[in-house]
């Protein structure tokens, strides 16, 4: 799990394990996915991509 000391400063030291994302060309979003399962987990509501979250090519 990644680090984020110190509380409340809005940032995190490493990035999220064990997931990663993908592009979604279709409705242009960016949608994550468990590395374990393959399932997918969440989608964007805008078309950023998430913070801190491998991605996949």
């Amino acid at each position: 799990m990644a680090t984020n000391p110190p509380k409340g400063d809005g940032h995190r030291n490493g990035a999220v394990r064990n997931r990663s994302q993908t592009h979604n060309p279709q409705n242009d979003r960016w949608t994550k996915r468990d590395a374990e399962t393959g399932k997918f987990i969440d989608q964007k509501a805008d078309p950023k991509p998430f913070k801190g979250v491998r991605k996949e090519r």
